[in-house]
């Protein structure tokens, strides 16, 4: 039996309006050996959530994006089920005083995930997805629809960063849709286009804690996802993926055809 995914969601909000919107613009930060940030609030939510989940289903590993690499590893090859944190995804907005972080959760089970959460302490909205029976904003059935946008006219969430030299000319000189965001939280990044905020996205490589929940959560809505590869987004492992998404079919089959055309 799964964890009760109210108790769970309301304990998540609960820590995060506590731990997290009182330091924001009030925080200061510390740099990562791979150079990213690291506040006040990443450990003390980090550590509340942990505690909660360790008293609240004791059976269930925990991994989180504030552990060793060794560690990590050594959960998800002995685990059979595992919980996957990102206590604050999108630190480096946090810390710049720009709204743009979340909480992200996902529950593992052999292999899979079967449960996620992505919560926006600013706007109050939590995403939930549970495998097989649906996603949800705040309650309400999240489901991707179809858009009357061609490529050509479509809003694109793309982070560059970790893109291919020559994906990156391509996509500055000659871009297939209308105009480009990038919100720079991929967890929110995921939960928007399930919520049908944006038609395209495109990461060049995200880490396991960025990921899990938005691919339970976007599939549960009914959207599409892959790698540049074309492979499934969702493996349970350390290595970066690549990750390409549309709510809409058709605008999901070409933006990854002139994506495979401009590698």
């Amino acid at each position: 039996m799964l964890p009760d995914l109210q108790t769970l969601t309301q304990k998540i909000r609960d820590i995060a309006r506590e731990e997290i919107l009182p330091r924001f613009e009030h925080v200061g930060f510390a740099l990562k050996q791979d150079g990213s940030l690291l506040t006040e609030a990443d450990l003390a939510t980090n550590r509340r959530i942990a505690e909660f989940l360790g008293e609240q289903w004791a059976d269930i590993a925990f991994l989180s994006e504030e552990m060793e690499s060794a560690e990590q590893e050594r959960l998800l090859r002995e685990a059979d089920a595992l919980w996957c944190l990102d206590p604050l995804d999108g630190t480096s907005n946090f810390a710049a005083g720009i709204p743009l972080f979340a909480v992200s959760l996902a529950l593992f089970q052999h292999g899979e995930v079967v449960l996620a959460l992505t919560y926006d302490p600013v706007r109050d909205e939590m995403f939930t997805a549970q495998r097989g029976q649906g996603a949800w904003l705040n309650g309400q059935p999240l489901r991707c629809q179809p858009s009357a946008f061609k490529l050509r006219n479509a809003v694109a969430i793309v982070d560059f960063k970790r893109l291919s030299l020559p994906l990156k000319n391509a996509l500055l000189h000659n871009p297939p849709y209308g105009s480009q965001r990038n919100l720079g939280s991929c967890v929110l990044e995921w939960a928007w286009m399930a919520a049908n905020r944006g038609n395209v996205y495109l990461h060049g490589g995200m880490k396991l804690w960025d990921l899990a929940a938005g691919t339970l959560i976007l599939a549960e809505a009914g959207g599409y996802a892959c790698t540049l590869a074309g492979e499934p987004v969702f493996v349970p492992a350390l290595a970066p993926r690549s990750v390409v998404i549309s709510p809409d079919a058709v605008l999901f089959a070409a933006w990854l055809q002139y994506l495979r055309e401009n590698q």
